[in-house]
């Protein structure tokens, strides 16, 4: 558990003006959202039997859908770099549950996340109608979760994890964790994968909070959301592909998930500077 030494902003009031944004933002994406889980489950009746895990079609709804999500919001979103071609996983920074719509709209990923998120109402639902990975933190389930990890990736699947374990203020990049860099030194997989960071940048609002998009500690995602949707003119958020490195140019996973994180931070600091 991060110990965040600063409060979080105060609320945002609104306005008549915010509380109507808020309103027709959020009913449009989540009509648009819903819309678009119930046309990715009927095209994966037809997709499963065909293909299997490979999913040619439904990724593309899901980040038409994340694409969609952001125009609504009227929030930027600035492009370096290009995802990696090779086969393997992409690791990110975690600022905010916008990450996703983020990193969906410029890459068909999957994402790979804590058990504890299958269960919730409705985001359950959508994470994994569209192919997220749920894992736990108890080790006897290590073999399993590993065999889960060879079976997407060898099915062409670009897995998505945030090594940091939880989000963050947007103004920082906490320690990486290395435990799912494991995964990769796999017999199987070691030779064949490589691994992309990914940098995520939100800038605030002119004149906002630097954390504005941050979502960290014990604030709750009701009030997050309800802030993006009313907040009138945003900010921008960039994305920086850095170059992919192969897996078995690093000893252990403890000099990956480094590697990893310098290059993120170095990016992110930088950026945000």
């Amino acid at each position: 558990m991060t110990n965040w030494d600063t409060a979080p902003p105060p609320p945002l009031r609104l306005g008549l003006a915010g509380w109507l944004r808020a309103l027709w933002r959020g009913a449009l994406i989540g009509s648009v959202t819903y819309a678009g889980l119930v046309l990715l489950l009927l095209v994966r009746l037809v997709e499963w039997p065909l293909f299997g895990q490979a999913r040619p079609v439904t990724p593309w709804i899901t980040q038409a859908v994340c694409r969609f999500a952001l125009f609504v919001l009227r929030l930027p979103l600035v492009v370096h770099g290009h995802p990696m071609t090779a086969a393997g996983a992409i690791v990110a920074n975690h600022s905010s549950w916008l990450d996703i719509f983020v990193l969906n709209a410029v890459q068909r990923v999957y994402f790979v996340a804590k058990s504890e998120v299958e269960g919730w109402a409705l985001i359950g639902w959508l994470a994994r109608a569209t192919g997220t990975v749920f894992i736990t933190r108890k080790g006897v389930e290590a073999k399993k979760q590993q065999m889960v990890f060879e079976s997407r990736l060898r099915a062409g699947h670009r897995l998505l994890f945030f090594p940091e374990g939880t989000s963050t203020d947007a103004v920082r990049v906490l320690p990486f964790k290395s435990t799912l860099f494991q995964a990769f030194f796999e017999p199987n997989l070691v030779r064949v994968m490589h691994i992309q960071p990914v940098t995520v940048v939100f800038q605030a609002p002119e004149g906002a909070d630097p954390r504005h998009y941050g979502w960290w500690g014990d604030m709750d995602f009701a009030s997050h959301l309800l802030k993006t949707l009313a907040t009138g003119r945003q900010g921008r958020v960039e994305v920086t592909f850095h170059p992919e490195v192969p897996v078995d140019a690093f000893e252990n996973r403890k000099l990956l998930a480094l590697h990893c994180e310098r290059v993120i931070r170095t990016a992110h600091t930088h950026a945000a500077s």
